[in-house]
């Protein structure tokens, strides 16, 4: 989108030419060309058009262009005089996309929804427009990918404008198609962007789309944005790699000579299949160097066995364990067992000659399925055609599990779906929804009276509570967890039942307490659901204030014992009550400067203080081993604090000058301030801040976020 627009960059390197088949470039100059000058044949496609054409006949014979004509038309002349940051005609954009979705596969409504997905946001077209000339599917997707203004949503606009593709994701995923495609491309052109804003726009890459792309199955795209995103983040190691990687391409092929000899294999056993040397992308080999620290020649690609039916699957993988020596652990069967993502495979490796190599096996139609994911499916609303094939959920298509009903609506986007309601503002969405997605694994348990739920790896008994009752899981007390008693923090794994134990109290006109969740169910808490409504119901019952008189004292921070001025001042940052001891006063700990609501606990040291930690300070776990005894604390009612915080940056003139006055605008005063000196022109800046409230820190956050240069602000 225009925002991202860039002018094109030195991309990763392509593998080399003796492992990958080269594609035919495509010169976006000569297109723009072309696209100024519109079709030399009337009632032809214009030559701008005609590789996407080209690739969207491949995938479906019998298309109707006419509609992509009429699309490319109306893109064409609303983007005419718009050009790139790179100087190119603007319409190089949607026509890349549209040529990356067609590649893939797509139907002609997502290309048509690809050639006019600027238009609304850029051009005077307005929406109304393309639904009346392309129809209601195309103005839905259309509205879906376009961007919310900054003018109208200021910092709030690029977390509100994920909420609301996602939200008409949910409805059609064709929505997120698009989007990706976007990204790659912009991506793909990144190079005349400032650094720091590529590295803003590759973060969010990397936390938000590249995970997306991961849970919809578009491998094909998550793989390249994966090393898009790795030359820009970490360009030492991309450089290590590509390195690596090259000199791998001049080494004898040691991948090749076992293909061969499973080609002959499989010939014997008049099993016709297709034996490809896959390459790794260069994210991948970086993992399995990080793995296994020295590479083998077989770990820069993966042999690919592509056959016809499933059941050619079964027997190739018998005949490679039969001629050669399997490694057992590496077998996994992702046909019977499929991927949350659609993803089906038998994944195992053989050694042979010394070496050993990973070998996937798996139908042309599940190849498909594995590269465009969601793309590969078409239109939600289309007839199904082998879905059972693609999702493995058998005849009716239909998973105990919920899972797979609908393969164009996983259920891992319904749960998304559903928690995104109760996100009570942009932040805490944003924030949310960068952990959820960082939760790539999967689980599945069962309840005896509700069967399947599929849940992130880590979840805890909480999780399955609240994804499970709802609401009423405030009134959980425990659970059985393979038929024994357990607690609540119990994390789950695979296949385990779990019964949910709710307790309900006897209403009754004497009863002041409200049931419901104790705070460290927050702690145990892996699910966003689960977290939001915990969070809600605590903010709207918060705690009975503790008692002021002998079982406690409410130690207001500025005020030092006697004897002690000013002491109390170099420590202060909001209002603590130490429970039990009346004489104590509480003052914050340098070391992880607790500010409210954190969760703290307290230790007492000399001169009759009590010095607050948060709970999940490394001071704690220490103290606690040397069998130094807590103290109970809470926070009081006054709403001041003090926090560290630290800022990192690229190196620029006057970035001290606007963070301070960032800082000042927001109304914090600067107790301390420390910066670092820069390395690979990068910055690092510490400031230790007073506040007035703790509910402004989130704000204050942000405005240091939007200071030019910085590119991230987290708490020390």
């Amino acid at each position: 989108m225009s925002a991202e627009a860039a002018s094109p960059a030195p991309a990763p390197a392509p593998a080399p030419p003796s492992r990958r088949r080269a594609r035919p470039g495509i010169d976006l100059r000569r297109l723009g060309r072309a696209a100024l000058l519109g079709p030399a044949v009337r009632d032809r496609l214009p030559d701008a058009i005609g590789h996407v054409a080209d690739a969207h006949r491949a995938h479906h014979p019998d298309a109707d262009l006419d509609v992509l004509h009429r699309a490319y038309v109306l893109a064409e002349s609303s983007h005419r005089g718009q050009y790139r940051k790179s100087g190119e005609p603007y319409i190089t954009h949607p026509l890349a996309v549209t040529l990356i979705l067609a590649e893939l596969g797509a139907e002609t409504t997502t290309l048509t929804a690809s050639l006019l997905h600027d238009t609304v946001e850029d051009t005077e077209v307005t929406l109304d427009q393309v639904g009346r000339e392309f129809g209601d599917e195309v103005r839905y997707l259309v509205d879906g990918v376009t961007k919310l203004e900054k003018v109208d949503y200021g910092a709030a606009a690029e977390p509100e404008t994920f909420r609301k593709m996602l939200v008409a994701t949910g409805s059609d995923v064709r929505v997120m198609s698009i989007k990706l495609a976007d990204r790659l491309h912009n991506m793909r052109t990144l190079g005349v962007m400032r650094p720091e804003k590529q590295a803003r726009i590759a973060k969010v890459t990397r936390d938000v789309l590249i995970p997306l792309a991961e849970r919809l199955g578009v491998q094909a795209l998550k793989t390249e944005l994966e090393d898009l995103v790795f030359a820009i983040l970490h360009p030492a190691d991309h450089q290590r790699t590509r390195a690596l990687v090259d000199a791998a391409a001049s080494a004898p092929d040691a991948l090749g000579a076992i293909a061969d000899d499973v080609r002959a294999v499989l010939r014997d056993a008049r099993i016709p299949a297709e034996v490809l040397v896959r390459p790794r992308h260069f994210v991948s080999v970086h993992r399995v160097r990080l793995k296994r620290g020295e590479l083998r020649a077989t770990d820069f690609g993966r042999l690919l066995v592509l056959v016809e039916e499933d059941a050619d699957c079964y027997g190739v993988l018998g005949e490679l364990h039969t001629c050669f020596t399997p490694v057992v652990s590496e077998f996994k069967d992702f046909i019977a067992a499929p991927k949350f993502n659609l993803y089906q495979s038998l994944h195992t490796a053989v050694a042979a000659d010394g070496a050993v190599a990973e070998v996937l096996i798996r139908t042309r139609r599940m190849h498909r399925v594995a590269e465009a994911g969601v793309v590969a499916l078409g239109s939600p609303d289309a007839p199904e055609t082998g879905a059972a094939t693609a999702t493995g959920t058998g005849g009716n298509g239909v998973a105990e599990d919920g899972e797979r009903r609908d393969p164009t609506r996983p259920g891992w986007l319904s749960r998304l779906l559903a928690w995104q309601q109760n996100a009570p503002d942009p932040d805490t969405f944003w924030a949310t929804l960068r952990d959820d997605l960082a939760q790539d694994a999967e689980i599945t348990v069962f309840c005896p009276d509700a069967g399947a739920l599929a849940l992130p790896a880590g979840a805890t008994c909480v999780d399955a509570a609240y994804a499970r009752h709802g609401e009423a899981a405030h009134d959980c007390v425990g659970a059985r967890v393979n038929g024994r008693l357990a607690a609540l923090g119990t994390v789950l794994a695979d296949g385990d039942t779990v019964q949910l134990l709710l307790g309900h109290q006897p209403a009754a006109p004497q009863q002041a307490a409200v049931s419901g969740p104790s705070p460290e169910w927050l702690e145990h808490a892996r699910t966003p659901a689960a977290r939001i409504a915990i969070g809600s119901w605590l903010t709207a019952h918060p705690p009975a204030p503790a008692p002021v008189a002998q079982a406690g004292a409410s130690v207001a921070q500025g005020t030092p014992p006697a004897g002690r001025p000013g002491r109390s001042d170099r420590h202060s940052g909001g209002s603590a009550i130490v429970a039990g001891l009346p004489e104590a006063q509480a003052k914050l700990a340098r070391c992880c400067t607790p500010v409210p609501p954190d969760a703290v606990t307290g230790f007492a040291v000399r001169g009759g203080y009590v010095t607050v930690h948060r709970a999940a300070c490394s001071a704690v776990t220490r103290m606690a081993a040397a069998g130094r005894e807590a103290v109970p604390v809470g926070w009081g009612e006054s709403a001041g604090c003090r926090v560290t915080l630290v800022a990192e940056a690229f190196g620029r003139p006057r970035l001290l000058a606007d963070l301070t006055d960032a800082i000042a605008t927001a109304g914090a005063a600067i107790v301390s301030a420390t910066v670092e000196p820069p390395s690979e022109q990068r910055v690092r800046h510490t400031y230790t801040l007073r506040l007035a409230d703790a509910a402004e820190l989130p704000a204050l956050m942000r405005a240091m976020r939007q200071v030019a240069g910085v590119y991230d602000v987290a708490r020390a």
